[in-house]
């Protein structure tokens, strides 16, 4: 296998709960999560060669899988289709989680929110400093910090 490839599957295997965690806070079908798990994975290998500093890969993958799960929900939301496939299980490290029924309900109240707050609360839930949430999500520190305690209040009183 070439050294690249083989880069890549190590840094893959290693932050790929990543991946999952944002499926989680964006799609609730088993099927839908395993599509956008496997085009999460073509989109970081696509943009493999253009990672700066391989040693700290975390932020990167959070980007790159937020940005294309957004993606897909908005090509999906343009799709008319009928859902008659059943729900494939899909096995992963979150899946004793979604038992607990404290963490269901925080689940059902972030899929109330819109794709950018979503993806917020997600690295703020992942002890992202504000810097580093803006540099993902693409806005300045100052309006993360505004935009967080924001959405936990409105967290708080759906919980």
């Amino acid at each position: 296998m070439k050294s690249k490839q083989k880069e890549f599957l190590n840094i893959l295997s290693a932050y790929q709960g990543i991946i999952h965690k944002v499926n989680q806070i964006y799609f609730k079908s088993k099927a839908d999560k395993e599509d956008n798990f496997q085009e999460v994975v073509y989109q970081l290998w696509r943009s493999f060669q253009s990672l700066q500093n391989k040693e700290k890969p975390a932020s990167w993958f959070y980007a790159v899988a937020i940005n294309t799960s957004i993606s897909k929900i908005r090509k999906d939301s343009r799709l008319e289709y009928i859902d008659s496939v059943p729900d494939i299980e899909l096995v992963n490290p979150y899946e004793q989680q979604e038992q607990n029924e404290n963490y269901q309900r925080l689940l059902s109240a972030l899929y109330k929110l819109n794709e950018v707050d979503k993806s917020i609360m997600l690295l703020y839930m992942e002890d992202y400093s504000y810097e580093e949430i803006a540099e993902i999500v693409g806005m300045s520190s100052s309006n993360v910090g505004v935009k967080i305690h924001r959405l936990k209040s409105q967290l708080q009183k759906q919980l």
